[in-house]
């Protein structure tokens, strides 16, 4: 069992606009978003089932070409290997889960 402060998270910004604070676990990675409004998340796809949860602000969402705006409380989950993509409408604050562990994001 581990418990960590968001001071012993690792920060990164692997997007511009998109600052995030990194945790892996044993078989999956949570990273907690801060996003700028206006930031896009380019169209992509990776092996790794995804959860996003809307704590704050407005995000457009497009998985698999079908766009919905999200607010505050909404989840959007993103299976394996399919395409999706995104824009901040306003600022933003997110939680990303990802299973398995997110490598590239170490």
């Amino acid at each position: 069992m581990t418990f960590l402060s968001p001071t012993e998270l690792a920060r990164k910004e692997p997007i511009p606009g998109f600052v995030g604070l990194f945790a892996h676990g044993v078989t999956m990675t949570v990273v907690q978003w801060t996003i700028a409004a206006g930031a896009k998340l380019p169209e992509h796809a990776h092996p790794h089932e995804q959860v996003s949860h809307v704590l704050e602000g407005e995000f457009e969402m497009t998985i698999d070409g079908q766009s919905e705006r999200l607010g505050p409380g909404a989840l959007a989950i993103v299976p394996p290997n399919v395409t999706h993509s995104g824009r901040a409408v306003t600022e933003c604050r997110i939680i990303d889960v990802f299973h398995p562990v997110r490598d590239d994001y170490r």
